[in-house]
């Protein structure tokens, strides 16, 4: 590999655990498939406890996933969200999931850090919804930066739909397991 290139990848189970084919049909199902992708990426020991999904609003058809890959990839930006983000504009090759007139929404098992909150309004996504909250993040260690009420606003104002506390427990738990069994907090 060259000094000037950089790969950001998935875990090989990752294609295992997705059903590239199923069409999700509500809010749960789609958050279950990201909070599942953060437990295996503990439990596989691929990366951190946060896992991402985006989805076809209309369709419920999947666009893209994303773990966390900071600690095995060495690369602060390897988020869930970020990873998903850009996996989802790379399959529709655009560089925003908003371009070509369909309506996106990245589901997340976790509120976004300031990076990944920021990443969310750039992407063109116009549905955010999360599971844990980022007080959950905090809770075990981790500097989730400055994210306020006011973030969440200005996305609304910027035509993003924000939906909060979906399957909080169950991604809470993810964490919780996390470092319990002795996860790093890479950024506390």
């Amino acid at each position: 590999m060259s000094k000037h290139q950089i790969i950001l990848d998935l875990p090989a189970w990752v294609d295992e655990l997705v059903d590239w084919q199923k069409v999700y049909q509500n809010d749960d199902d789609k958050m279950a498939l990201a909070v599942e992708l953060s437990k295996q990426n503990v439990l596989r020991g691929t990366g951190g406890p946060f896992g991402s999904a985006i989805f076809d609003i209309s369709s419920g058809k999947l666009v893209s996933v994303g773990v966390n890959r900071v600690m095995p990839l060495h690369n602060s930006t390897a988020h869930g969200e970020m990873m998903a983000i850009m996996l989802a504009e790379h399959n529709i090759q655009s560089f925003s999931l908003s371009a070509d007139g369909i309506k996106r929404e990245l589901f997340t098992s976790c509120e976004p850090c300031a990076m990944c909150l920021g990443g969310t309004l750039w992407s063109g996504v116009k549905r955010l919804v999360c599971a844990a909250t980022a007080d959950d993040a905090r809770a075990i260690g981790f500097d989730e930066g400055p994210v306020y009420d006011s973030s969440y606003e200005y996305l609304k104002n910027a035509g993003v739909e924000v939906v909060r506390l979906v399957q909080r427990d169950a991604a809470n738990a993810v964490l919780q397991h996390y470092v319990s069994d002795g996860g790093t907090i890479y950024n506390g």
